[in-house]
């Protein structure tokens, strides 16, 4: 049996108890449905060469070959990561448009007796309704923005305010990046994951209270925001984090002790900025990340080249802005600047 979803908030609600991918593995890797395993019914080769007889020989080799790789690799999937499923396991199995992949698997998984349903349409039905809310739809609830110069520690902050009643879609979180130069985290996701991520950010919020998202170029490393969301951005009201510069420097060298921790990489990448300032001024901050001065560095950095961008970034904007002054950005201190900035948000949406 197939089912169909006519929303995001489907999914979960069907309380499949596993939802399987049968598609190929970099298939799977760009992008599938939240929490979905890999279960490859083709690998990338085989696909590829089923592909190719069925263009170049005839579809119906391809599909008798097709048959014994989907029996063989279903046969190892039964043998090895579904081996100890109960009787009364109900997972869900698609594929690219719901075809002949997990149809084939769902009858082989039937027929042990277990209770598989497929997805209508497959991933490609899902994708569609992704994009339908990230680029079809207006953001429900109203937008405020959290700013602050570089080192206000407002990804953190941001994390906070749920704790005081405050919803927030954390970008930087969903985008696996801290959103500059200096802010990669490890491999990000594609930017099909990463709308996918978004899109159930976006569906659980209640549309009658506001949410706070952290502010950001239109880019976020290599994930662009859709520009929906983006356009509420520009317009929406802020609340700046105000802290004294050394208050953000030893902040940033707290938080960013994995950059630190990898000479080669800070070395790289601040020669990236070689094209914006003085070859003088990059062979004086190299010089502190090499003699480990991380404090000095972070508050040359902000001083040459975070804060004067920011500053000219505001100065064009024509928003409502609350300020929070923050003493220090110490671990103590955030709980308390977090509880200012949700009165805050509060205090510019109820006008």
């Amino acid at each position: 049996m197939a089912i169909t979803l006519t929303s995001l908030a489907d999914l979960s609600a069907q309380g499949f108890d596993d939802i399987i991918d049968v598609r190929a593995p970099a298939e799977f890797s760009d992008d599938h449905l939240p929490g979905a395993i890999s279960l490859p019914v083709l690998n990338d080769e085989e696909r590829a060469r089923v592909g190719t007889i069925y263009k170049q020989v005839s579809p119906f080799t391809a599909r008798k070959l097709g048959a014994a790789l989907v029996a063989r690799n279903a046969a190892a999937h039964l043998e090895g990561v579904l081996a100890d499923r109960p009787g009364g396991w109900r997972p869900l199995v698609y594929c690219w448009r719901g075809g002949q992949r997990s149809g084939s698997f769902a009858t082989i998984l039937s027929q042990i007796g277990w209770r598989v349903e497929t997805l209508a349409g497959g991933y490609k039905a899902w994708r569609g309704l992704v994009v339908q809310a990230v680029y079809d739809m207006p953001v429900l609830s109203p937008v405020v923005v959290l700013d602050g110069n570089t080192g206000s520690a407002k990804t953190e902050v941001l994390n906070l305010l749920p704790g005081f009643g405050v919803q927030v879609i954390d970008l930087e979180g969903l985008a696996h990046h801290r959103g500059s130069l200096f802010g990669s985290v490890g491999p990000q996701p594609s930017q099909k994951a990463f709308e996918g991520a978004l899109a159930q950010a976006l569906a659980g919020l209640d549309p009658a209270r506001p949410v706070v998202v952290e502010a950001e170029s239109s880019k976020i490393g290599n994930c662009r925001v859709p520009p929906g969301l983006w356009k509420a951005m520009v317009a929406a009201p802020r609340v700046a984090i105000a802290a004294s510069r050394p208050a953000r420097a030893a902040y940033l060298t707290r938080a960013y002790a994995d950059l630190t921790a990898d000479a080669a990489r800070l070395a790289d990448v601040v020669d990236l900025l070689r094209p914006a300032h003085p070859a003088e001024v990059i062979d004086s901050w190299q010089a502190m990340a090499t003699g480990r001065n991380f404090t000095a560095l972070a508050d040359g950095l902000m001083e040459r080249h975070y804060d004067p961008r920011y500053g000219k970034h505001r100065a064009r904007m024509a928003v409502p802005m609350v300020e929070i002054a923050a003493n220090g950005l110490a671990p103590d201190d955030l709980p308390d600047i977090a509880a200012q900035v949700a009165r805050a948000v509060k205090g510019l949406t109820a006008r």
